[in-house]
């Protein structure tokens, strides 16, 4: 493992000036080459069961294939944390909890401050495709990380702290952050260790973006699909938060 780097393809927008001086939104591609043992990759809430039932649906989709990419990810050299919100107690005595709760405090930064543009859809009905009466939304009834997904206890971590993964992060050297997991629209930009904080702790960070997934109902502005919605949501992120890249990236190099 010694050495080896991972060819980032990371994808942004920015607002340009057209020959008409239009503002439109660009895509800007660019290609970073990082060391594989000074990268990350946080799992963020990638729950056992979901109570919305088209979430749970698309997160047992999903965590085969995660499991697939951290593997080789780490095979490499990455560094994995799973953070499964409010399930800690589940893994308050394995080895990956207790070795970063072992790691001593970093303070961080001040925030850098950032402007914070409403999302491109309207999640006010907490975002779930499938109410027919019988959900219960923003109910905890998640218990431990999905099982699909496993978990390196020679290596991995644990937490669902910003505070402490920023300090696992700094302590470990790593310079270069990838985060997967759901949902785009809430948990993956707004928790301690998510986006926005990170960003405003000047963590170099980026999203996977297909494997990821949003809280939208078609039913609510903008009137889209829900995969149409996530879509937007990853639009939104590339635009005033960090870059994306294909999960591929960290697993085999692929473009």
């Amino acid at each position: 493992m010694e050495g080896i780097t991972l060819t980032l393809h990371l994808r942004s927008r920015r607002l340009r000036t057209d020959a008409n001086g239009r503002n439109v939104w660009r895509t800007v591609r660019r290609t970073r080459e990082v060391a594989a043992a000074r990268t990350a990759i946080i799992v963020c809430d990638m729950w056992d069961v979901h109570w919305s039932r088209a979430a749970r649906e698309r997160v047992d989709q999903m965590a085969p294939r995660m499991n697939q990419v951290l593997g080789a990810a780490r095979a490499r050299g990455v560094r994995v944390i799973h953070a499964p919100s409010d399930t800690l107690d589940f893994y308050q005595d394995t080895p990956a909890r207790r070795r970063i709760v072992s790691v001593p405090p970093v303070t961080p930064p001040e925030p850098i401050g950032f402007p914070d543009p409403p999302l491109p859809i309207d999640d006010s009905d907490w975002g779930s495709d499938t109410n027919h009466g019988d959900e219960t939304p923003n109910d905890i009834v998640w218990t431990r990380q999905h099982s699909a997904i496993e978990i390196d206890h020679d290596r991995d971590v644990i937490s669902e702290n910003g505070g402490e993964i920023y300090s696992y992060l700094a302590r470990s050297g790593v310079e270069t952050v990838v985060i997967m997991g759901v949902h785009t629209s809430a948990c993956v930009l707004n928790r301690s260790f998510g986006i926005k904080q990170m960003i405003r702790w000047g963590v170099d960070i980026a999203l996977a973006r297909d494997l990821t997934d949003a809280m939208y109902n078609p039913a609510l502005p903008p009137y889209v699909s829900h995969a149409d919605g996530t879509r937007l949501v990853v639009d939104y992120i590339e635009k005033f938060w960090c870059p994306t890249l294909p999960s591929r990236n960290l697993a085999d190099g692929e473009t």
